[in-house]
């Protein structure tokens, strides 16, 4: 099976569902990246190891389904054997303290090059304080069991897990986004001084959000916080298909896809190699993939590459394979290039002016809306937002000098402003995408 067949299968298991295809896609990536974790890699230089764990975030308006796309991806994934999900709420300490002290099940070992055998700790009950006094270790000396510390945080509801605002406990995900060392363990100090000492944590996140709730995550001065460039964000417009009933996935189906995730983490393990023409086209996007225009993704854009190779190493492991070859370069470029194509829509109006809920509110009626819409259709829209009626042409302004919308004469209306996508982009073939089949020719 390859990557492409992966995702066919994937797409035939939730045909019956309400979110959109492109929720599915990245819901599944995350999972293929969440159960590899630090048990493949790709050797990056004296910069250290690429790993496959992504940070992906669905964003959509209420209603787009994103916690049905993330749930679906969830569930298969733990029919396929895999038990290290996060916890649904927590707080930075606490999260530090179960990382550590996660059950043990069998996992690989980079240190032989196999399977490690469990923890005596996974039949233990142990409180906090039995996992502190078992962290008092040195970190200079290497002194720990050799199994990577990883941890899935599948949260539909993102700011339910992290809370809202709290930039300390974003600020240390970001850190843990590429954190490498195989010799020293991740040390972190807690209030009461006691040290907490985690072997090569590895961290994966799928949340779901709305624009509101991206904006009460994120302050708008953080909006070049190391945390958001780490993350991808998803943005996806209803489906806008109705299913009252929706019926069961054929068991074939559903066994199939547990039978591949759990496939993937038996085959594929170790370094990752790459072909001359995988490379060769790595070098080339490389060099000549221009900056996204918007200036809020100026970070992103410094990291774009590592998000890229890591969406290789994904690609290739749904084939089974630990070569990547020219056929993962071509899906994984396309999947993020049609990513960020929408990502300016994922921000929405965040960090740009006091108005900018009434505005987002305002895109979003016109993106869900199929035709123009006048003045007073918005005014409905806003007018809960808005002190008075007058400010709403200076946000209609703003937003047609923005580029953002277009005023249609002949309907009196407004319409948004959709970004053409670029078909003639190098390694890009918008027809692997599913998702985007009728919009290209």
């Amino acid at each position: 099976m390859n990557s492409q067949s992966l995702f066919d299968l994937y797409f035939e298991y939730v045909k019956d569902t309400e979110a959109p295809l492109m929720f599915h896609r990245w819901s599944l990536t995350a999972c293929v990246g969440a159960t590899l974790g630090r048990q493949y890699w790709l050797n990056f230089g004296a910069l250290g190891r690429i790993f496959p764990n992504c940070y992906i975030m669905l964003v959509g308006n209420p209603g787009a389904r994103k916690s049905s796309a993330i749930k679906s991806a969830k569930r298969r994934l733990a029919s396929a054997g895999f038990a290290n999900f996060s916890a649904n709420k927590t707080t930075k300490e606490k999260f530090l303290l179960d990382l550590e002290g996660l059950p043990e099940e069998p996992r690989y070992d980079i240190r032989t090059d196999r399977r490690a055998p469990p923890s005596n700790r996974a039949t233990e009950m142990l409180t906090p304080e039995d996992v502190l006094r078992s962290l008092e270790i040195s970190s200079d000396t290497g002194d720990h069991d050799g199994v990577p510390r990883e941890v899935f945080i599948c949260a539909d509801e993102f700011n339910e897990f992290a809370g809202n605002g709290n930039i300390d406990f974003l600020s240390l995900l970001g850190d843990l986004w590429d954190w490498d060392d195989e010799l020293k363990c991740y040390t972190y100090r807690l209030k009461n001084s006691k040290s907490l000492a985690i072997y090569q944590p590895t961290i994966s996140i799928l949340g779901g959000n709305t624009h509101t709730g991206l904006q009460n995550a994120f302050p708008s001065d953080a909006i070049g916080q190391g945390f958001l460039s780490r993350m991808l964000l998803i943005f996806s417009e209803p489906s806008g298909r109705k299913i009252a009933f929706p019926s069961e996935p054929p068991e074939a189906v559903r066994n199939g896809i547990s039978s591949h995730l759990g496939q993937i983490k038996e085959a594929v393990k170790g370094e990752a190699k790459m072909t001359g023409k995988a490379k060769r086209a790595l070098e080339t996007i490389y060099q000549t993939w221009p900056e996204l225009e918007d200036y809020r993704f100026k970070h992103y854009s410094t990291r774009r590459f590592p998000h890229l190779l890591k969406l290789t190493l994904i690609c290739a492991a749904m084939r089974l394979s630990t070569e990547i070859d020219l056929e993962d370069v071509l899906l994984a470029n396309t999947m993020l290039s049609h990513a960020e194509n929408q990502m300016p829509k994922a921000l929405g109006e965040f960090g740009k002016s006091r108005n900018s809920d009434a505005a987002q509110a305002i895109m979003n009626k016109l993106y869900e809306a199929n035709k123009p819409l006048s003045t007073a259709d918005l005014w409905k829209v806003v007018s809960r937002d808005l002190e008075k009626r007058e400010q709403l042409p200076d946000i209609l302004s703003g937003l047609q000098q923005a580029k953002k919308i277009l005023f249609v004469k002949e309907a009196n209306g407004f319409l948004p402003v959709q970004r053409p996508v670029n078909t003639a982009a190098l390694y890009v073939d918008y027809k692997l995408l599913a998702e985007m089949k009728g919009r290209i020719g």
